[in-house]
């Protein structure tokens, strides 16, 4: 098992998996302190119609998935806080409509869609230096934002009216998170998969909130237990030779089966 340390992609894999976990992490534990679980699933389905778009015009599919989850994410957070609509329904609209211009779009794409496996289940041992570069900057700069504005983000997570009534921009804060959880979304995507993301982006923080139910605690608790399955479940991969991102999402699993039961005995 160590001598695959030697080979660059897969120390790549390690550091960006790391990376990846305290990402997670954070933006897991908002999200479902927020009960927006769905969020992250509106979110990731909307980046298809991104992605089926940038390939039908020739354009970065990446790029273009970065726009439509930031549009959708912004777009459902408006239409949430001018009660035109409610948030879970403002999610199914864009879920429904990011898969269906995806599909449409990539169908009548000329030729093969060459990333789409990968977008779709993810390929954590394709990890550049780029990709790193991009994760490393994002997590610090989502480090850096929890850190100096916790106590404004928590506040207006769980009350954002009494936040708004005593002159503190709820919308403000609550807009920049879901902004960050577009931005991650597309950035994991890459690494995870669309099908598997929303299980990395629940598991954990459902895992820590089992013990906890204190955002300040469930952060770092959600970054243990991603890591922990993160890492597992790609060292595992190279054992038996099968996807990492399945064994991962299955690790996490049974970590939070194992919690769950540990909880009910205590």
């Amino acid at each position: 098992m160590l001598e695959l340390l030697d080979y660059t992609f897969f120390r790549n894999a390690l550091l960006g998996i790391a990376i990846l976990s305290i990402v997670g992490g954070i933006l897991g534990s908002y999200i479902v302190t927020r009960r927006l679980v769905s969020i992250s699933g509106g979110i990731t389905h909307a980046c298809f119609g991104g992605l089926g778009l940038g390939y039908f015009m020739g354009w970065p599919p990446l790029i273009m998935a970065m726009v439509f989850a930031i549009a959708s994410a912004l777009g459902v957070q408006m239409l949430g806080a001018r009660g035109h609509v409610r948030e879970d329904s403002a999610i199914a609209i864009v879920w429904a409509a990011g898969m269906a211009i995806g599909v449409t779009f990539v169908f009548l794409s000329p030729g093969a869609v060459p990333e789409l496996n990968a977008f779709l289940f993810g390929s954590i041992l394709t990890i550049t230096s780029l990709d790193l570069q991009l994760l490393g900057a994002f997590a610090a700069a989502l480090i850096i934002v929890i850190t100096i504005w916790f106590r404004r983000i928590q506040a207006c997570a769980f009350d954002p009216d009494f936040m708004s009534v005593i002159g503190i921009r709820a919308w403000f804060w609550n807009g920049l998170m879901t902004l960050f959880i577009a931005v991650g979304i597309v950035l994991m995507i890459r690494c995870v998969g669309m099908m598997l993301l929303m299980s990395m982006l629940s598991l954990p923080p459902l895992t820590a909130e089992l013990f906890t139910r204190r955002l300040r605690a469930m952060i770092p608790a959600a970054v243990a237990v991603s890591a922990i399955g993160s890492i597992g479940g790609l060292l595992l991969a190279t054992a038996v030779n099968v996807p990492a991102s399945a064994l991962i999402v299955a690790l996490q699993a049974l970590l939070y089966a194992l919690a769950a039961l540990l909880q009910k005995l205590k």
